[in-house]
């Protein structure tokens, strides 16, 4: 059995890979320190199954180019970061989205949530639960369908024009039509809030007036028009970025 790896050995090893002077050693143990995560993810990963009937993609261990990058892109040391392994999950919506969060935090005992809704990375939107087990950090991410299509197309425009592209750099005219992309998701997503908390207001009055019911109709039918639009566009052009 491999002998634990000390949180100072960890951040010293971050330190090397932030110059980017690493050796043969270097590479194994933080090959041990990814590995020693699996444990943890598998423990996540299987509640999240059995406990809420979910099916999480992911991955147990973060590549190291990935680690090095994001080691030299932040402020942060290799112990710091949260998402040496994480998975995924894709929800419908804000509301279902809302309600895996707090079944999430429900069901484990030692969570931190990170809204990125409010306020986005560079566009990126999603909810990141992070869960704490033996003291292992998981990342579970949690994207509704528009929010996980705005990533599938940030990640193709990495691929197309470089990865600055996901972290506010590269092309200008790029990061603009990204940033409104963004806002588009957001508009739809500000819509549907609108719209639940609308429907509940109604649901406390009570009877509602046939105007209110046409005020609720005409709602619905612009949600569901603005996120069928904005879908086909996401689509149509993550199909042109592939044929690129």
């Amino acid at each position: 059995m491999a002998r634990e790896i000390s949180k100072t050995q960890i951040d010293r090893l971050g330190d090397r890979l932030k110059k980017g002077d690493i050796t043969e050693a270097d590479l194994r143990l933080l090959d041990q320190y990814r590995r020693s995560f699996t444990g943890a993810y598998e423990v996540v990963v299987g509640a999240i199954r059995k406990e809420l009937g979910l099916e999480p993609t992911g991955r147990p261990a973060k590549s190291t180019t990935s680690i090095s990058d994001k080691l030299r892109r932040e402020s942060i040391r290799l112990t710091q970061i949260q998402d040496i392994a994480g998975c995924r999950l894709i929800v419908s919506d804000i509301a279902e989205q809302e309600r895996v969060v707090q079944s999430l935090h429900d069901l484990f005992e030692d969570t931190s949530i990170i809204d990125r809704r409010e306020k986005p990375s560079h566009g990126y939107r999603a909810v990141h639960v992070v869960v704490k087990h033996q003291e292992k950090l998981i990342e579970v991410q949690i994207r509704t369908s528009l929010q996980h299509l705005w990533a599938e197309l940030s990640e193709k425009l990495s691929d197309v024009y470089g990865p600055a592209i996901k972290y506010g750099g590269g092309d200008k005219d790029i990061q603009e039509e990204l940033a409104e992309y963004s806002a588009m998701v957001a508009k739809d997503e500000s819509l549907e809030v609108r719209l639940r908390e609308a429907l509940a207001q109604l649901c406390v009055e009570g009877d509602p007036t046939d105007e209110r019911n046409r005020e609720m109709s005409e709602l619905q039918k612009r949600l569901l028009s603005l996120r069928q639009e904005l879908h086909q566009q996401f689509r149509d052009f993550i199909k042109l970025l592939e044929e690129l």
